[in-house]
């Protein structure tokens, strides 16, 4: 459970009718699996220990005793093992019949929690044998079955790990999810962080799609883990067919789900750190209910009549399976991804037409380098301007050459701004920067920080100084990997009246900039953003070699990858993982690609500058939110300029 990632499994066993011996040892042999996988959490269909579709033979004792005895031979078999688990069970209780789910642990039947909405309609007839439950309360009494230690209660439970205080685990039954006020919201009230759903759901023409949503939709309301497990193969078929549907979900996410028609086991990993994190986050997401057994008076499924038991697990870390993206920003679909890139330009574009409009800018100034950022800014702008039905010859794009330019990028700024059809200018600053040079006494051969940060500096002045004389607003460029890291000169290229890129990380930019080209119907547009996306990334502010067409500055070799800063961003700030848990799954989801070192050295000098860099972004100039992260203060991020990285840097070193 290193963390917080806990191993949980949904079980569809092949099942026969009404043969409770003959089910019950198939339970068991997937439970064997589940024990050799590292399983703590296994979870099995509604009443599959007689099968969901006995009908009128649930009114038979022969079964009902039969089926005790089954529960408890499956409990007897957990005895070594701390996996926690949950099968279906039809249950005696209060002179009614009550579908239960039978949690078990260490050797014994710990509770039997009863289904509360019974469907009675279309297919389903399961009033006609169940009660509903309506918050009473029974001992189950299993003496005569063989367990002798423990008499379990049968009401609704949440179950809290004494070892993981994040994972709470309620339990829900198949419809009691499809209603329109589902019990798992008042297992949530009652802190329960995972939710697991016994279900029979039969298989009809489009209902698997329903059932995803359904279950991905409420794992993202509840910010929890959710488990739903359905019943398959063996099931009568005289009315309906059973898929054996499986989906393990997080936060909205689907880690796992079985193929339909395959009875098996469907695995992953859920991380109830992440979950106790955005709980927490979320200020509008209810407390939970304390650790106490409180009166039950106060009404049917309130938070406060939920029982609580505690269980142990034992500690040990958790072999992942589940999948972490290198680019978690990305979507890997590719029909997802355009969809994505599309929308982004379109939140881009609108939000600089509003500061265009309110402004009344009759121009907006751009500084073109050749390189991807201020492409994406500039197609943003143009984007703009068409929405306000304006020439894009209001947008003046200024080109400042200097000693590191390249023939390359040079040539690549005027062919965009070319076919795009803007007002392209060209400034070179070589002079203005050698007389600023003189004029403090900085020896341009020493290509410290000073001659790097003079270019940048002159750069904005002149895109400043053009925007008052076209009446016009400077567009910046920069993206949110650069303002992570702090890669931007203070009162450089830092600043400028609206930043279009700010929420954008340096892995995206190359994808939107992609799909702009992919999808434009310009053969000149589309091959120059193709040669764009082909120049290696750099500032360009270190001169170049004699022919003028090599650079001899790039950004990666210098701060390192973009894909694992961008990796670092999402999961140290965005979800707020320790340092040693960023490093685990980059050394996870980028085996084979970067040696362990390597991942170290990036890791440290991200946190080092995240840090250190910080009062750059605490006087970020305007620019709209995008993504689930952002950087500016007045957004999602506040964080004093001062504070000090040692406690991260230390961590990643644990």
């Amino acid at each position: 459970m290193k963390d917080g990632f806990i191993k949980v499994a949904a079980c569809t066993p092949e099942i026969q009718v009404a043969d409770v011996d003959f089910n019950v040892d198939k339970i068991i042999s997937q439970l064997e699996k589940c024990r050799e996988e590292g399983v703590k959490v296994a979870v099995f269909p509604e009443l599959c220990i007689t099968g969901y579709t006995c009908q009128d033979l649930f009114f038979q004792n022969a079964l009902l005793d039969k089926a005790m005895e089954g529960v408890v031979k499956i409990a007897k078999t957990t005895a070594d093992s701390d996996m926690l688990v949950a099968v279906g069970v039809p249950v005696r209780a209060n002179g009614k019949l009550y579908n239960c789910a039978a949690v078990i642990q260490d050797g014994e039947v710990r509770a039997f929690v009863p289904k509360t909405h019974l469907p009675n309609y279309n297919e389903f007839y399961e009033a006609r044998h169940f009660a509903p439950y309506r918050g009473e309360c029974a001992a189950i009494d299993l003496r005569e079955y063989g367990q002798l230690e423990f008499i379990p209660p049968m009401e609704q439970t949440v179950f809290v790990c004494e070892e993981i205080p994040e994972l709470v685990v309620g339990f829900e039954l198949c419809e009691d999810l499809w209603v329109a006020d589902p019990v798992s919201n008042y297992l949530a009230k009652a802190g329960a962080t995972l939710i697991c759903n016994l279900s029979a759901s039969d298989e009809v023409i489009g209902k698997d799609s329903y059932r995803r949503q359904l279950v991905s939709n409420q794992s993202a309301r509840l910010v929890a883990g959710y488990i739903y497990c359905s019943a398959g193969d063996g099931e009568s078929t005289q009315d309906m067919v059973f898929s054996g549907h499986n989906i393990i979900a997080e936060n909205g996410s689907i880690l796992a789900e079985s193929r339909l028609f395959e009875n098996g086991i469907t695995i992953s990993e859920i991380d109830f750190k992440k979950l106790a994190f955005e709980r927490r986050k979320i200020s509008t997401y209810p407390a939970s209910a304390e650790w106490d057994y409180s009166s039950k008076d106060s009404g049917f499924l309130d938070k406060d009549n939920i029982s609580r038991e505690r269980f142990s697990l034992e500690m040990g870390e958790t072999a992942l399976t589940r999948k972490f993206a290198k680019t978690p920003f990305i979507p890997s679909n590719q029909a997802e991804r355009n969809e994505r890139c599309h929308l982004i330009l379109q939140m881009q574009s609108h939000g600089l037409m509003k500061r265009i409009a309110h402004t009344h800018s009759k121009t907006v100034v751009i500084g073109i380098s050749g390189g991807l950022d201020s492409t994406l800014a500039l197609l943003v702008c143009v984007m703009a301007m068409d929405l306000l039905k304006r020439p894009h010859t209001d947008i003046v794009a200024v080109t400042m050459p200097c000693f590191g330019t390249t023939k390359r990028t040079r040539s690549n700024a005027e062919i965009l701004c070319d076919a795009l059809g803007v007002t392209f200018r060209e400034v070179d600053i070589s002079k203005a920067v050698l007389q600023h040079f003189e004029d403090i006494g900085h020896d341009y051969n020493d290509h410290s920080v000073v001659f790097e940060n003079g270019q940048a500096r002159e750069r904005t002045k002149v895109l400043m100084n053009i925007a008052n004389q076209v009446s016009g607003m400077v567009v910046g460029t920069g993206d949110l990997s650069e303002l992570a890291l702090g890669w931007a000169t203070y009162n450089g290229d830092h600043m400028s009246m609206y930043g279009v890129n700010a929420s954008i990380p340096k892995t995206l930019v190359r994808h939107i900039v992609q799909y702009y080209g992919d999808t434009c119907t310009s053969d000149t547009l589309r091959n120059v953003l193709y040669d764009i996306l082909d120049t290696p990334v750099s500032p360009e502010l270190l001169p170049t070699d004699e022919s003028g067409t090599e650079m001899t500055q790039k950004t990666e070799d210098l701060v390192g990858p973009y894909e694992l800063h961008d990796f670092f961003l999402y999961y140290g700030i965005r979800w707020g993982f320790e340092p040693s848990k960023v490093k685990r799954l980059a050394k996870y989801a980028f085996e084979g690609d970067y040696p362990d070192e390597v991942i170290d050295k990036w890791l440290k000098t991200f946190y080092r500058r995240f840090f250190s860099q910080q009062f750059k972004r605490s006087c970020l100039p305007d620019g709209a939110k995008i993504g689930s992260v952002t950087l500016s203060p007045r957004g999602d991020w506040r964080m004093p300029s001062d504070a000090v990285a040692k406690l991260w840097l230390e961590d990643i070193d644990k």
